[in-house]
């Protein structure tokens, strides 16, 4: 019984020290990609409360019906529709450079 709970014990304080390790993995990664320098704006149908998301690796920053996010190895259309997904309608895209076109808009918003 005692190498039992001995091995229990070992396997809880394995598990406690692999999600602290985890969770200071997604940490970092989430500064390191932080929307200070946005890439992306996009504009929401609906205002959404104050609120920092990861979404497939990208970190957004919205408060009313805009959300800012980090630069992303994905194509905008794909950015695109994952925020729809999450966050509602997107009503206009863009990146630094380009602004989405409205039948990218709705496609973006028909894939969510």
């Amino acid at each position: 019984m005692k190498t039992l709970t001995a091995t229990l014990t070992q396997i809880a304080l394995v598990a406690a020290a692999s999600i602290s390790s985890i969770t200071m993995m997604q940490v970092s990664t989430a500064s390191a990609q932080s929307p200070s320098g946005a890439f992306f704006r996009a504009e929401l149908s609906s205002p959404v409360e104050k609120s920092s998301k990861i979404i497939q690796g990208v970190v957004w920053q919205c408060e009313g019906t805009v959300c800012l996010g980090a630069k992303a190895t994905s194509r905008p259309i794909n950015v695109c529709t994952r925020l729809s997904r999450k966050m509602g309608e997107v009503t206009a895209f863009s990146t630094r450079n380009d602004e989405m076109p409205a039948e990218d808009i709705a496609a973006c918003n028909a894939k969510g």
